[in-house]
C-alpha cells in the first residue's frame, strides 16, 4: 500500500474528516468542470458542446 493511500486510510478514522471530506470533493468536482467549461468557452466551442457541459454540471448538481 503506498504511503498517501494509508495516510488517507488513516484520517477516515477521524469522524471530522469523514463529515467534511464529501463535501469538499463536491466542491472541488464542481470547481474543475466550471472551469472546463470556462475553457470551452474561451476557446469558442459551439453553442451545442457548451449547453451539453451546463447540462451535465447540472445533472451532477441534482444527482448530490
Amino acid at each position: 500500500m503506498n504511503i498517501a493511500k494509508k495516510y488517507f486510510e488513516e484520517q477516515f478514522t477521524n469522524e471530522d474528516f469523514k463529515r467534511a471530506y464529501p463535501d469538499e470533493k463536491i466542491k472541488l468536482d464542481i470547481e474543475y468542470q466550471l472551469e472546463e467549461l470556462k475553457k470551452d468557452i474561451l476557446s469558442n466551442k459551439t453553442t451545442q458542446e457548451l449547453i451539453k457541459k451546463v447540462d451535465s454540471i447540472k445533472e451532477y448538481l441534482l444527482s448530490i
